[in-house]
């Protein structure tokens, strides 16, 4: 069975104490005050494929909030384990919501890296940051804690993504201290990536961003595919963006290969624009995924 913590971690705990020993004080019975769900728009998914998520939230009558609650979302597989979280503050904060009121929301995630193929639980919840106050209760199916299964998710083989490789104009890959699933690598001025000729069209998932608003400006991102400019955008410093840009496979000519370049304008070198930085690289934009989805 799972148990999930007050605050965004899910922990595995025996069965036997799964409900009792990690709630703290016993659950007050006070009214459900919504009840969660949500609706995927793909329910099979792969090591590093983007799943749009769509929340909803239906207010009860009579509900109300005296504050501003985070959406708990945990992924556990079959076996209990925890693969990912998605806890956020909801676009339009609680102590905005209404009686009666459905509030519906869609965020992207990218699934990470795991080491079995199975299926995943999607639990939801509402919490207080003060971890001395329980979570709210909800209406549906709980699993303990206030926390309720709400859906589910196939994950699948990393054989099941299109083949895909970094080519000339990338730096090596770089992993954030402070989380070790968070992942990037900078591009040059421009940077090539290979895939699989897919024979349809297909669309590119680019996460990024460009860190330093005292190292430089706003920068201009091109986007080609056959030697065509197929998106161009400016992205501001220190603002992450994600961005869906369909691949035509018109463009994508006849091999068994098919390449895009992003091209980034101005780029800049830390070490030049700060004094205080020791880094030579030329830097163009910061990638966290650049996801080729063919389903």
């Amino acid at each position: 069975m799972i148990a999930f913590d007050r605050a965004s971690r899910p922990v595995l705990i025996g069965l036997a104490v799964a409900l009792a020993s990690a709630c703290g004080p016993s659950e007050s019975p006070v009214p459900a005050v919504a009840t969660p769900s949500v609706q995927l728009n793909h329910d099979r998914a792969a090591p590093g494929s983007p799943v749009e998520i769509t929340y909803k939230f239906v207010v009860a009558e009579g509900a109300t909030f005296d504050k501003d609650y985070r959406v708990m979302v945990h992924i556990a597989n079959s076996q209990g384990k925890p693969i990912w979280t998605d806890d956020h503050d909801p676009p339009t904060p609680t102590s905005q919501w209404k009686p009666g009121q459905t509030v519906e929301y869609t965020r992207t995630v990218f699934v990470p890296v795991y080491s079995d193929v199975t299926q995943a639980g999607i639990y939801m919840g509402l919490y207080s940051t003060d971890p001395n106050e329980q979570r709210l209760p909800l209406t549906g199916q709980e699993m303990g804690q206030h926390a309720y299964k709400v859906g589910s998710l196939n994950l699948l083989s990393q054989t099941e993504n299109l083949f895909t490789v970094y080519k000339d104009g990338w730096h090596a890959a770089e992993v954030s201290y402070q989380d070790s699933g968070v992942e990037w690598q900078w591009t040059k001025r421009e940077a090539t990536l290979a895939f699989k000729h897919p024979k349809k069209d297909a669309t590119l998932y680019l996460d990024l961003d460009s860190p330093g608003k005292d190292l430089h400006g706003p920068q201009q991102v091109r986007v080609n595919l056959g030697g065509q400019t197929i998106e161009q955008f400016t992205l501001p410093p220190d603002q992450q963006v994600l961005k869906r840009i369909t691949l035509p496979m018109a463009r994508m000519g006849e091999g068994d290969l098919a390449e895009i370049q992003f091209v980034v304008d101005p780029t800049f070198v830390p070490w030049t624009a700060s004094p205080a930085s020791t880094d030579r690289r030329e830097l163009g934009v910061r990638v966290f995924h650049a996801y080729i989805d063919v389903r």
